[in-house]
């Protein structure tokens, strides 16, 4: 699943790595999710490390006695000095070269101390082998609370593209959307895509 809104998803700002917390509202959709998800069984769940990612996840699993594991390799992609800045302003050079991202992703440059969308592709991937190949895990239901992008990466891999051109194809998952998948075989089949658990119409983020 992806977490809940921040201020700066409301705002429209280049988030990446930057340590944003939920906002109120963001809260709200989360425990909107919670409930939702009380339907299936969770034995386990990972996060990324980013605060708005990890509350999402104790939200979710609030009154439930569900062991929580960060990792890394889940958390957003880096966008390095791009973040803060806002991802619509079309008045800035920086700004223009960002929009590639969500626009023109397979001419994206990120700058030198961000990281690449080969790169985030790269460790997603290793997460997701990791519990392919994990025999603890076998037989078990995990949650994974992530973001935007990094799910993303995620999804496209168990749709059998790693194409950057075209990343974004499927668009930018909402706040708290939710996709269950399954491990047949050697590899993720997707069961069902952008589950939404509240009743507010959040629609889908693109980059103008």
């Amino acid at each position: 699943m992806r977490h809940g809104e921040t201020d700066w998803n409301k705002k429209k700002l280049v988030q990446g790595r930057k340590d944003i917390p939920l906002n109120e509202y963001g809260r709200h959709l989360a425990r909107e999710t919670s409930y939702g998800m009380r339907q299936y069984q969770i034995d386990l769940a990972y996060t990324s490390p980013l605060r708005r990612a990890k509350e999402t996840a104790e939200i979710l699993l609030e009154g439930r006695n569900i062991p929580l594991y960060e990792d890394q390799r889940i958390q957003e992609i880096s966008f390095g000095s791009y973040e803060g800045m806002s991802c619509v302003d079309k008045t800035k050079e920086e700004n223009l070269a960002f929009q590639k991202f969500f626009q023109d992703t397979g001419n994206y440059i990120p700058p030198e101390d961000a990281e690449s969308v080969e790169q985030l592709y790269e460790r997603t991937g290793d997460f997701l082998k990791s519990l392919e190949e994990s025999k603890k895990l076998k037989d078990k239901n995990l949650l994974i609370s992530t973001h935007g992008a990094a799910m993303t990466a995620m999804l496209n891999r168990m749709r059998g593209s790693l194409s950057v051109e075209h990343f974004w194809k499927n668009e930018v998952p909402p706040n708290c959307s939710v996709t269950i998948a399954e491990l047949e075989g050697s590899g993720f089949k997707i069961i069902r895509e952008g589950i939404i658990f509240y009743k507010e119409e959040v629609k889908h983020w693109k980059a103008v």
